[in-house]
């Protein structure tokens, strides 16, 4: 399917906002508030444009791929091979993959060019664009005609989905690098603000890091446009990504963005279709700077800071109870306080005229008026 921008409408909705929080102040009015939970539930509501928002068969998606970069000497995943990293989340040996069964998430890796044949599983899709990225610093990581074959995956795979709720993590050997480099491009920031894991870095790691990340940019000064920016940096996996956060939004699906590269895809795929990010929340699963970099892009922050240092997709798992949970402010207590309010008094006094209708007193102490009922 094809996607243009006039398919991706704005959330924006002043009258259900409004509806929204009347709600949420109702039921601050029997047990108190709940802080920055009832603004996360007025995004769902609009989201899914209701009053009373439901998940239904969330799918963990973990995009993952290898980057020709890696030849120039980035440190492997944890001592792990991409294809070792893989087999060990499809087996249940990893956290990521522990945490979505213990919640009854579905986990789908989805192996957009892992570098070597993957054995079949249930949870694995295999939709290899290609065996790997080429080296960025050489040429461009993808040509242009696979860029847009990866978008085209992408969007294939989030049309089959069944579910409203899409988590997007990307994996693979130089996925945070190629990230990093598609993020510094499109943003027209630096790309060491995105690669300096924190103060306590040590130079002699960043220096032949971001020496070898400025080389792929310097070959490649020429690319500003987000599909040119993604054939010369970009992975596999982000490109699918790409793909698949457009068609989700297009269906009013919640996104939830985890790591750098997956914040590479959603920056890429907003310069298509700007509306894309109003279906966005964000979670991280480590304590990497550049993930702080790349939430500001989008003036947002994480669901949850619990000072992870796991692999992307954890934070989103972590956090997948507290999306839960304030969809349920606006759902499951729907009837029960409703039921619960105190029935108005009558009115003590009627009086006709303009401005005058109120015939109840309004929520929270304020003046009732005529439209003051239950949505």
């Amino acid at each position: 399917m094809s996607i243009h921008q006039s398919l991706i409408s704005p959330t924006a909705n002043p009258e259900l906002r409004r509806a929204l929080s009347e709600r949420l102040q109702r039921r601050a009015a029997l047990a108190g508030g709940l802080g920055e939970l009832e603004p996360l539930a007025i995004r769902l509501g609009l989201i899914q444009d209701s009053l009373t928002p439901r998940f239904r068969d969330p799918t963990v998606a973990l995009f993952v791929a290898d980057h020709g970069l890696a030849v120039d000497g980035l440190p492997l995943m944890w001592g792990r091979t991409t294809k070792q990293h893989a087999d060990l989340l499809l087996h249940n040996r990893l956290p990521c993959s522990v945490l979505a069964r213990t919640q009854g998430l579905q986990l789908s890796l989805i192996d957009c060019g892992i570098a070597e044949e993957m054995p079949p599983n249930p949870r694995l899709q295999s939709r290899k664009i290609a065996h790997g990225t080429r080296n960025s610093r050489l040429g461009p990581a993808m040509s242009l005609e696979h860029a847009h074959a990866a978008v085209r995956v992408g969007m294939e795979i989030a049309d089959k989905f069944t579910g409203n709720v899409l988590v997007c993590a990307g994996l693979g050997q130089g996925a945070f690098e190629a990230g990093a480099l598609v993020m510094s491009r499109l943003c027209d920031l630096p790309v060491k603000d995105f690669i300096v894991s924190g103060p306590d870095m040590r130079q002699d790691q960043l220096d032949p890091l971001l020496g070898l990340l400025l080389a792929c940019q310097a070959r490649h000064r020429e690319a500003v446009d987000p599909m040119d920016v993604l054939a010369a940096f970009g992975g596999f996996e982000t490109a699918v990504m790409v793909g698949a956060m457009l068609v989700a939004a297009s269906k009013r699906h919640l996104i939830v963005v985890d790591g750098l590269p997956a914040c590479a895809a959603l920056k890429a795929a907003s310069m298509i279709a700007a509306p894309v990010t109003d279906y966005a929340v964000f979670c991280r699963s480590h304590t990497h700077h550049g993930i702080d970099q790349a939430l500001a892009q989008f003036h947002a922050a994480a669901l949850l800071e619990l000072g992870l240092d796991a692999a992307d997709g954890c934070g989103a798992l972590l956090a997948w109870p507290m999306l839960r949970a304030a969809a349920a402010m606006l759902t499951d207590l729907h009837d029960s306080a409703d039921t619960l309010m105190p029935p108005p008094p009558p009115p003590a006094v009627r009086v006709s005229g303009p401005g005058r209708l109120s015939s109840r007193p309004g929520l929270l102490g304020m003046p009732g008026t005529a439209g003051d009922t239950e949505s």
